[in-house]
């Protein structure tokens, strides 16, 4: 027998005794897509997909449909190795996705049943030995909940805002942050045409890593994040600076989430009750209203939206996506279920999934990378 079989051998007789298959013996694991979709959601199934068949001589793979819901309601496709061929730079995810929020899941569905039960039973019934979970801040949720059920869960970080606490980055973000930047690359050359401020609208939920990165990598004048609550007459004196330097045109990212200091100060329910009545369809209207008051110059929004979410995933979430997957397969194969695939130093690791469940990962206002942008001239509008 060769080294090479020798070794593949030994690799597959630890698999099977890590996660309780013995020789012959099929082990089957479940996938599933949840919340927000993103560009690297395929590469990552491919990445646990391929790792397992590489560590197992029978490998059954579960792909349910439409998130946490299939898992529900018993919609799932028995996948075939060909199912995880060419998917590599295919964007979205093929098994498609559901937002199924956490506090739902204590709720009965429209039958009566109860949602955490339902999905028990059909883990139960596949004969399961594992599930994996990609999913964001919510979906992670869920999945310590079922791991406190008692189900074998791995988790793998999935989401373009990057909020997801216990992990350096999650697979997506990349690919969004390049989206972003190229949306406010292109604004560049029709507001220096016309001697407008524009305002780039970039998403990120609750924080703001997707608006610092695309802002920075995009030359943005004033970066507007959840984290750095801004001022709106400081940000009018950022724009009249660069007018008397002479500069024509300014360009700001502002988070989908930032707001002013004014109603940072107010409590969550009235924060909540501001935002209701709002007169402009998001911040960024509410913004350029503001500056146009205030100033008399011409402003003009841009949303790119869903675009960030959308299209192939760039090298290096392939790469990401790649490494996730494989240390996935690897908890599977060494029994380490109830834990969170995460990157640390640039190093794939893992930790328990309850220490990042509920928890998000804020921009650091004081971080290295808020005073370097702070030092190459931008603004973020607090002073």
């Amino acid at each position: 027998m060769s080294e090479r079989k020798k070794a593949k051998k030994t690799v597959r007789k630890v698999a099977e005794s890590g996660c309780g298959i013995g020789p012959g013996e099929t082990i089957r694991v479940g996938l599933l897509t949840s919340g927000g979709d993103c560009q690297a959601l395929n590469a990552t199934l491919r990445g646990i997909a391929k790792t397992l068949y590489n560590l197992y001589e029978k490998a059954e793979i579960i792909g349910f449909l439409d998130g946490y819901r299939g898992l529900m309601y018993g919609n799932f496709r028995r996948m075939e190795k060909s199912d995880f061929s060419g998917i590599l730079t295919r964007g979205g995810t093929m098994l498609g996705t559901s937002r199924q929020p956490f506090k739902q899941m204590s709720v009965p569905d429209e039958d009566g049943n109860n949602r955490v039960e339902l999905m028990k039973a059909t883990y139960r019934r596949l004969k399961l030995n594992c599930l994996c979970v990609l999913g964001g801040n919510g979906s992670q949720k869920t999945a310590n909940l079922l791991r406190e059920e008692g189900l074998n869960i791995i988790a793998l970080p999935k989401t373009i805002d990057n909020d997801l606490y216990g992990t350096d980055e999650t697979f997506g973000f990349q690919s969004a942050a390049e989206v972003a930047a190229d949306a406010i690359d292109c604004i560049h050359t029709t507001a220096a045409s016309h001697g407008r401020v524009f305002i780039v609208e970039v998403m990120g939920h609750k924080v703001g890593w997707l608006t610092l990165y695309a802002g920075i990598a995009g030359g943005a004048d004033i970066i507007l994040i959840p984290e750095i609550p801004y001022d709106i007459n400081a940000v009018v004196s950022a724009l009249k600076r660069r007018e008397q330097t002479g500069s024509k045109f300014s360009i700001i990212a502002v988070a989908e989430g930032a707001i002013s200091k004014e109603l940072a100060g107010l409590s969550k329910k009235e924060l909540k009750s501001r935002i209701a009545d709002r007169k402009h369809p998001s911040v960024a209207y509410e913004l350029a209203a503001r500056i146009s008051e205030i100033t008399g110059q011409e402003v003009r929004v841009t949303v790119p939206g869903h675009m960030q979410r959308g299209g192939t995933p760039n090298p290096y979430d392939r790469v990401l996506s790649s490494r996730l997957g494989a240390r996935a397969a690897k908890l599977i194969r060494e029994g380490r279920f109830g834990r969170m695939v995460v990157v640390k130093n640039n190093e794939v690791t893992s930790i328990p999934l309850e220490e990042s469940a509920g928890k998000l990962k804020m921009v650091d206002p004081n971080s290295s990378l808020v005073e370097e942008a702070r030092l190459l001239g931008l603004s973020f509008g607090d002073r």
